[in-house]
């Protein structure tokens, strides 16, 4: 009999109030390790303690990873929209805005 895995994308608030994205197949071993303190050279180590903010499953790895992967690119207001559930703030959070930015120039 096979196992039915779960994979988990997480956002964790640190103490020190930045946010630190990552994907596991055990979300409460893996809450309890950061907040440990098991690896020196981790983000979260001298950021402890740490909280569970976001958390999103995902029923393929691959799948996980590429949104993990997203997810860290993003601006902390883009997680904040989705660590709020405010998911339909990521659209309008990911116009670009910047001067080069084709909406700001015309048909020149």
């Amino acid at each position: 009999m096979s196992k039915d895995f779960r994979f988990y994308v997480y956002i964790l608030k640190c103490a020190d109030g930045s946010y630190y994205t990552g994907v596991t197949n055990d979300i409460e071993l893996r809450f309890k390790q950061h907040n440990m303190g098991i690896d020196p050279t981790s983000y979260t180590y001298a950021r402890r303690p740490v909280e569970l903010v976001f958390m999103n499953e995902f029923k393929y790895i691959d799948k996980a990873i590429a949104f993990e992967k997203r997810v860290k690119g993003w601006s902390r207001k883009k997680k904040e929209a989705i660590i709020n559930d405010n998911w339909e703030d990521l659209k309008e959070l990911s116009i670009c805005r910047n001067e080069s930015s084709h909406l700001n120039h015309g048909n020149e």
